[in-house]
């Protein structure tokens, strides 16, 4: 079968000391300080093997995140730019949707001809940190298409554990298409989801939201917002063609944080201007350079305000701890989506139309084009870009 592959060298910088699980392992908790000189490819590979509590899938749509396009990219020196937890080769791709082809000897509750989303984040259930209820921060965590095969493949094999049924969108989106392209999104709204109203338990409805960068993440943060009665969604993304995608799926006004700056003021003064001076009651990193918006997020938080880290990067920030201390504000770290209701939660209001992130779909391609979809990803001027199968 084919399968888009991304492939690596082992080369670890020189202040960066390789532990001896990473040795034993060949996972590279920190990618970008590990793996130099990637290459993608559309690659013959074998079929994967079903196991007794697994499922054979066939993906039917899978998105293109902003992790694979960080794998794709490089810094000067030649190493990528993602700084998460990765093995190499592997086929990539986490965001999918698919219909069951065949099911193990110990599946009960899915059968083939199910459609359905999957959770990337493979948790053992066993680790302490499982045990204790943090599925996302599992010790013998694997990662569909970061440390084990994804999902941009013709078939898929992975745990019936993982699999959340999407049926019901069909009755939502009039056709199986559709529907499984709504399916595919259910992973990254999860991760929002996850991150703002798990980590973070949420906002009084008729609190300001703020959300920095609007891709995939930050699109689902904002659709959320507006579902869950935040009063005024204001986005910041320096894509003029994410602007308009940002107000489809709920932002009530979006701005060039570049552009501000131009005109010699800062995200900060706007919020505080379009909050009346109250500042928000939830601000959301989803723009991956905590550097830059760390310090304008803490400047405009209410008072009681969060502050929820979704975007990664492997750089510190500038925190001013006094300021969340005077303001009685938190801010709070996330990673994955697995556990807690998140995603059922996100199915529902998709079946609902509570929420819809379809309209953020801006290209689409086949299996055999791969490479140009990633490579066309790293242009930032589409909304989500989806493989087809």
């Amino acid at each position: 079968m084919k399968g888009l592959v991304l492939t690596a060298e082992w080369d670890p910088r020189p202040d960066y000391t390789v532990t001896e699980w990473e040795r034993t392992t060949g996972k590279a908790v920190t990618g970008s300080s590990v793996w130099r000189s990637p290459r993608l490819s559309v690659e013959s590979i074998a079929e994967p093997k079903l196991g007794p509590g697994d499922v054979l899938m066939k993906p039917r749509a899978c998105g293109v995140c902003g992790s694979d396009v960080h794998f794709f990219e490089t810094d000067q020196q030649g190493y990528m730019l993602y700084p998460g937890l990765t093995r190499f080769p592997v086929v990539i791709g986490h965001e999918f949707s698919g219909e069951i082809v065949e099911v193990g000897r110990g599946v009960t509750e899915l059968k083939p001809g199910d459609m359905v989303t999957a959770e990337e984040m493979i948790w053992c259930g066993e680790c302490t940190p499982c045990r204790n209820g943090y599925p996302n921060q599992c010790l013998r965590l694997e990662e569909i298409g970061f440390t084990i095969n994804g999902a941009q493949a013709e078939y898929l094999a992975i745990g019936a554990k993982y699999c959340w049924k999407i049926n019901a969108l069909v009755e939502r989106y009039g056709t199986k298409e559709k529907a499984f392209e709504a399916g595919a999104l259910c992973e990254p709204t999860s991760v929002a989801y996850n991150a703002m109203f798990t980590r973070a338990e949420g906002f009084k409805p008729g609190g300001h939201v703020v959300v920095f960068g609007t891709g995939p993440i930050g699109f689902a943060a904002i659709a959320l917002s507006r579902a869950a009665g935040a009063a005024k969604i204001i986005a910041f993304e320096v894509s003029k063609m994410r602007h308009e995608l940002a107000r489809k799926v709920g932002a009530d006004v979006v701005l060039d944080p570049v552009a501000l700056e131009r005109q010699g003021t800062k995200p900060r003064h706007a919020i505080m201007e379009l909050t009346d001076g109250e500042g928000a009651a939830m601000l959301v990193e989803a723009a991956g350079a905590p550097p830059r918006t760390i310090p304008e997020m803490e400047a405009a938080m209410a008072v009681g305000g969060k502050i929820v880290m979704i975007g990664r990067a492997s750089e510190r920030a500038p925190v001013y701890l006094e300021h969340f201390q005077t303001h009685a504000a938190q801010i709070y770290g996330a990673q994955g989506h697995s556990g807690y209701g998140n995603f059922p939660n996100v199915i529902r209001l998709m079946a609902a139309g509570r929420i819809d992130l379809t309209p953020i779909i801006t290209s689409r391609f086949p299996l055999d084009q791969g490479v140009e979809a990633v490579k066309k990803a790293t242009h930032r001027e589409d909304g989500k870009i989806m493989i087809r199968a």
